[in-house]
């Protein structure tokens, strides 16, 4: 199955409420003096995450976030062009569910539609 993907400049648009992303990040990494010569320690990077996007985000800090981008562990990124270490600077909608138009079927229907999907 193929997907095409279509990248949009988190400066110009921002996702729904709620959406879940593949956010390209650039930052760099932190310098480890234990690290290999040829390890990515204190070198650029601009690479694909999964997040969600929220115009909310309440860290556990009590911090308040504002449009913005929340990875698996919580990490809170900003579109580019805001201050922050590691901005997002595209983003492209998920790929839907194998032969489905959506991101999620939860409960007996997640059930049905991986049985279907099974016996093709």
């Amino acid at each position: 199955m193929d997907a095409v993907v279509e990248w949009v400049d988190a400066r110009e648009r921002l996702p729904r409420d709620g959406m879940p992303v593949a956010a390209a990040t650039s930052g760099r990494y932190p310098p480890d003096r234990e690290a290999e010569p040829d390890a990515t320690s204190g070198q650029d990077f601009w690479l694909v995450l999964p997040m969600y996007f929220t115009t909310l985000h309440i860290d556990a800090d009590g911090t308040e976030y504002r449009d913005c981008f929340v990875d698996s562990d919580r990490v809170v990124r900003l579109p580019h062009g805001r201050p922050c270490a590691e901005p997002v600077t595209h983003w492209a909608e998920l790929p839907t569910l194998p032969g489905m138009a959506v991101h999620q079927v939860v409960g007996e229907e997640a059930r049905t539609a991986l049985r279907d999907i099974r016996d093709e």
